[in-house]
C-alpha cells in the first residue's frame, strides 16, 4: 500500500467532483498534485500542494482555497481525524487509528513485496555498469560503481521492470597489446628464465600477471611461446580470460553477477564499427574536418589535419568529436558507439550506464551518439560514481599494493567482508565523494550505519526467540483493532514512507536511497526499545513472558521492511549479534 499514491489519486479525484459542481477551476493536467510526508516540526501524517498548484488558475489566495478544499475532503474520508493548513497553502492530514489498523494490515499481508510499485507501466532496462579493463583485479575505484549498479538493478527488478546487466569487455586497442606483451614476458620468465623487465612503464606490474602467466602454461601445454608476434592473437584471448576469470570472481566475492560480457573484440571483428559509423554517415552526423588543440595540449605543437569526425556539438556537446586516428584505425569512442548501437539493436526502452569518475568528461559525446543513433533523447542515462577515500586511524590508508600500482576490491573485501563493503559503498549519493573509514565500519555503535541495521533485526529476532516463533513465519491475527501509541504511529508513518523511498530510488536512479531510510527506520526503532528500560509499558515483552498482539504486529512491520530492504541492498541480516 503506497498512501502517497492512494492519496494523490482521491485528491484528485476530488478535485475533480468540485471542478464538476463549479466550484473551482482546474487546469488539463494534474499531475503536480502531490502527497507528501510534512516536515519533522509538524505532527501531521502526509501533506499536500493541491491548493498551491490550483491557486493561479483560480486567481485566489492558496490558503482560502485550501480551507475549501478540506471542507470537500473531510466529508469524504472518514479515516482523517484532523486537517490544518499551513502558510503559504499545504493542505497537512491526521490519520485516526483505524487508518493505520487497516495500513499496517496491508503491509503485513504483503510481507517482502511491500513497497514494490503497483503500476502497469513497466519498462525494461539495460543496465552497463563496472566495464573495467581486463587487465587484471578490479580495484576500490570500481567498487562503488559496481555496487551501485547492482543495487539499482535490485530495485528496478522489486518494481517488476525487466534488467539486463552488462558487462563491456574492453578487450581491444593498445592496453590489451600491452597486457598481453606483460603476460608474454611473465611466461618467458617461468619457462626460460628470462629477467621480467620491470622499469619498462607500459608494461603491467602486478603479481597477478604471474599468475596469469602459470595458468597458462599450465593449460596450454601444446602452446608454442617462442615467438609473440606469432602467438600474440590466442595469447591475447587466453590472456584476457584469465582476466576475467578474476574479475568475475571478485564480483561474485560482493555478490554482483552480470547477465553478460559484452567484449569490444567481437563487436570489431564483426565490422560493427563501419557499420554503425556508416550509419551515422548515412544520416549526416559524420563529416570530414579539422579539430582545434585540446585544452591543455601545446598548439604551437599540435598539427591539425583532416579526419573522420561526429557531430557531437549538434547534441550540446563542446566540440566534434574524432572517429579515427592518423593511421586509420578508430578511435576508442568509435568502438563505444558502435557497442551503444549494438546495445539499442537490443530493443530496450531505457540504458544506463554507470561510470567512474574519470569517464564524467566522456557523457556527452556518448549520450550524443546514442541520441543520433537512436532519435531518441534521454534514451540513455549516465551516472558517475564519485571517488572513494579509504581512512583509517583518521588518515588516508594505504593497503597492500601487490597486485600492482592499486587497492584491489580483494583487499578491501578480506579487511571489511561484503556486507560492510556493499553498505557503506552507498552510504552518500554516487555524485559524492565517500570516506570509508575503516574503523567506524568495525565499531558496534550508531556511527556504524550497517550495524545499526543489523543490529535491529537481531533485536526483533531475540523477541521472537523468547516467544519460541519463528521471524520468518506469518503472523496470524483475527481483527486488527488496535489503540497505537504516538511513537507506534511515528514507525508506521516511517513504514509508510518505504513505497516513496523505492519510487524515488527507481526515478531518480538513487539507489542510496535505501540504506538511508534503512538506516532512520532502525533509529527510530531503537529509540523505541530503549524507552523500556524506563518505561514497563514500552516493553515488548512482558514479565510473564507473553508479547500483545499489537507489539507483534510492530515487530513483524519493521523486521520485514528490514528485510525487504537489506535484501535490495544485498547484506546480510543476522538473527544474532
Amino acid at each position: 500500500m503506497n498512501i502517497f499514491q492512494t492519496y494523490q489519486k482521491i485528491i484528485k479525484d476530488l478535485v475533480l467532483d468540485i471542478n464538476k459542481n463549479g466550484k473551482i477551476e482546474i487546469p488539463e493536467n494534474l499531475d503536480s498534485i502531490g502527497v507528501d510526508i510534512p516536515p519533522n516540526q509538524f505532527k501531521s501524517h502526509i501533506s499536500t500542494n493541491v491548493a498551491m498548484i490550483l491557486s493561479k488558475i483560480n486567481k485566489t489566495n492558496p490558503m482560502d482555497l485550501a480551507k475549501k478544499i478540506e471542507t470537500e475532503l473531510a466529508k469524504v474520508d472518514q479515516s482523517i481525524e484532523k486537517i490544518d493548513i499551513v502558510k503559504p497553502g499545504f493542505i497537512n492530514i491526521t490519520f485516526k487509528n483505524i487508518f493505520w489498523n487497516q495500513f499496517i494490515q496491508e503491509v503485513i499481508n504483503e510481507k517482502y513485496e511491500y513497497g514494490s510499485s503497483s503500476s502497469n507501466n513497466k519498462k525494461s532496462y539495460f543496465l552497463e555498469f563496472v566495464s573495467a579493463n581486463p587487465t587484471g583485479p578490479l580495484h576500490v575505484g570500481h567498487c562503488r560503481g559496481a555496487v551501485s549498479g547492482d543495487v539499482l538493478a535490485n530495485i528496478l527488478k522489486f518494481n517488476k521492470h525487466k534488467v539486463h546487466k552488462e558487462y563491456y569487455v574492453n578487450d581491444y586497442g593498445n592496453q590489451i597489446i600491452n597486457f598481453t606483451k606483460s603476460v608474454y614476458l611473465r611466461i618467458k620468465e617461468q619457462i626460460d628464465n628470462k629477467p621480467y623487465p620491470k622499469d619498462q612503464e607500459d608494461l603491467y606490474p602486478g603479481e597477478y600477471i604471474i599468475q596469469i602467466a602459470k595458468n597458462i602454461i599450465n593449460d596450454n601445454k601444446d602452446l608454442n611461446f617462442d615467438s609473440f608476434d606469432e602467438i600474440s592473437e590466442k595469447l591475447t584471448i587466453l590472456s584476457v580470460n584469465e582476466s576475467i576469470k578474476i574479475i568475475k570472481s571478485n564480483l561474485e566475492n560482493i555478490g554482483i553477477v552480470h547477465d553478460k560480457f559484452q567484449s569490444e573484440r567481437e563487436i570489431v571483428n564483426n565490422n560493427e564499427v563501419q557499420k554503425t559509423i556508416d550509419k551515422l554517415i548515412k544520416n549526416k552526423f559524420v563529416y570530414n574536418g579539422k579539430i582545434k588543440a585540446p585544452e591543455g595540449e601545446d598548439k604551437d605543437k599540435w598539427v591539425e589535419r583532416e579526419q573522420l569526425l561526429f557531430r557531437s556539438t549538434d547534441f550540446g556537446d563542446d566540440k566534434d568529436r574524432a572517429l579515427q586516428k592518423s593511421d586509420n584505425s578508430w578511435t576508442y569512442f568509435a568502438g563505444d558507439v558502435a557497442y551503444h548501437e549494438n546495445k539499442l539493436n537490443r530493443n530496450y526502452d531505457t540504458y544506463i550506464n554507470i561510470l567512474g569518475a574519470d569517464h564524467a568528461g566522456y557523457i556527452k559525446r556518448i549520450t550524443a551518439s546514442v541520441e543520433a543513433l537512436s532519435g531518441e533523447k534521454n534514451k540513455l542515462i549516465c551516472k558517475v560514481s564519485q571517488l572513494v577515500k579509504l581512512i583509517k586511524d583518521g588518515k588516508p590508508f594505504k593497503m597492500s599494493k601487490r597486485k600492482g600500482d592499486y587497492i584491489t576490491v580483494e583487499d578491501l573485501i578480506s579487511e571489511v567482508g561484503k556486507d560492510a563493503t556493499r553498505f557503506i559503498m552507498l552510504n552518500r549519493s554516487s555524485d559524492a565523494e565517500i570516506d570509508f573509514d575503516f574503523d567506524k565500519v568495525k565499531e558496534k555503535s550508531k556511527d556504524n550505519p550497517l550495524y545499526y541495521v543489523q543490529y535491529c533485526y537481531a533485536r526483533i529476532c531475540s523477541v521472537f526467540r523468547h516467544i519460541n516463533k519463528d521471524i520468518n513465519e506469518d503472523i496470524k491475527i483475527e481483527k486488527y483493532n488496535f489503540n497505537f501509541s504516538s511513537e507506534d504511529i511515528s514507525i508506521y508513518k516511517k513504514i509508510s514512507e518505504w513505497p516513496k523511498c523505492i519510487e524515488i530510488s527507481s526515478k531518480k536512479l538513487e539507489p542510496h536511497r535505501v540504506p538511508t531510510y534503512l538506516y532512520e527506520l532502525s533509529s527510530l526503532f531503537h529509540s523505541y526499545w530503549n524507552m523500556g528500560k524506563e518505561d514497563k509499558t514500552k516493553r515488548f515483552i512482558s514479565e510473564d513472558k507473553k508479547i500483545s498482539h499489537e507489539k507483534l504486529v510492530l515487530l513483524k512491520s519493521v523486521s520485514n521492511t528490514i528485510k525487504t530492504g537489506m535484501n535490495l541492498v544485498g547484506v546480510s541480516t543476522p538473527d544474532k549479534m
